[in-house]
């Protein structure tokens, strides 16, 4: 995992921690509805992230993009299915998602460094 990684990952992380020890009750409970719903449900967990993944880059979300990357690695997502999960988001999304689709592929090849 390269360095821009492990960056990223510590700083969600610190960030995560810092926001929830201030102890407010609904971010409490969104951060854990977040959690519950990539769970394995109708649905197994690795399809939630990719759908995940999708919504991210429609919604050109680096932050987010990146975190479902992370989980989409830690699922076993195959390079084949990154790429297809890449065509629906542009699809759906449009050619401004071009951008994040760039980054997204770098980040996906550091996350597999």
């Amino acid at each position: 995992m390269s360095e821009q990684v492990e960056k990223f990952k510590r700083e969600r992380e610190r960030l995560n921690e810092h926001i929830l020890a201030r102890g407010n009750l609904d971010i409490k409970r969104f951060f854990g509805l977040d959690s519950a719903v990539y769970r394995d449900g109708a649905l197994d967990a690795k399809t939630k992230e990719l759908l995940g993944l999708v919504a991210s880059l429609v919604l050109r979300c680096d932050d987010c993009i990146a975190y479902h990357l992370l989980r989409a690695g830690e699922n076993e997502v195959t390079d084949e299915e990154f790429d297809e999960v890449m065509s629906v988001g542009m699809v759906v999304g449009g050619s401004i998602t071009i951008p994040h689709i760039r980054r997204a592929y770098r980040f996906w090849n550091e996350l597999k460094d």
